[in-house]
């Protein structure tokens, strides 16, 4: 005997939300089942990468999650990878490094003139 599988929701268009797997119910019913859509990672602003130790899920359940779930405690945490937080840093550093050079140039030259 053939079993009829009728659809649970209204939706019956085969679109990325409405997806539906074949489950066997303890009464030996065929059922179809509505799985949600997997999350996604969080990926760095900068270069791309998937961030490390941040919880894969979907915004809706995102919200409801703590905040450790969400970010790592670090400056830009959850937002930025550690090799781009480095490199920014780093560059950050270095401009304040030549701001500095750029005004004792200018003195020495001062000096010299006068």
């Amino acid at each position: 005997m053939v079993q009829r599988l009728t659809l649970r929701r209204r939706l019956c268009y085969n679109t990325p939300s409405n997806r539906r797997r074949i489950s066997k119910t303890p009464g030996g019913r065929l059922v179809y089942l509505y799985p949600k859509k997997p999350g996604t990672c969080a990926r760095c602003g900068d270069c791309k990468d998937k961030l490390r130790g941040l919880t894969f899920s979907r915004p809706r359940h995102l919200s409801s999650l703590s905040r450790r779930h969400k970010t790592v405690t670090r400056t830009y945490g959850g937002v930025r990878c550690a090799s781009c937080v480095r490199n920014r840093i780093v560059r950050a550093f270095l401009i304040e490094e030549e701001k500095i050079i750029a005004k004792i140039l200018k003195a020495q030259k001062s000096q010299t003139q006068a």
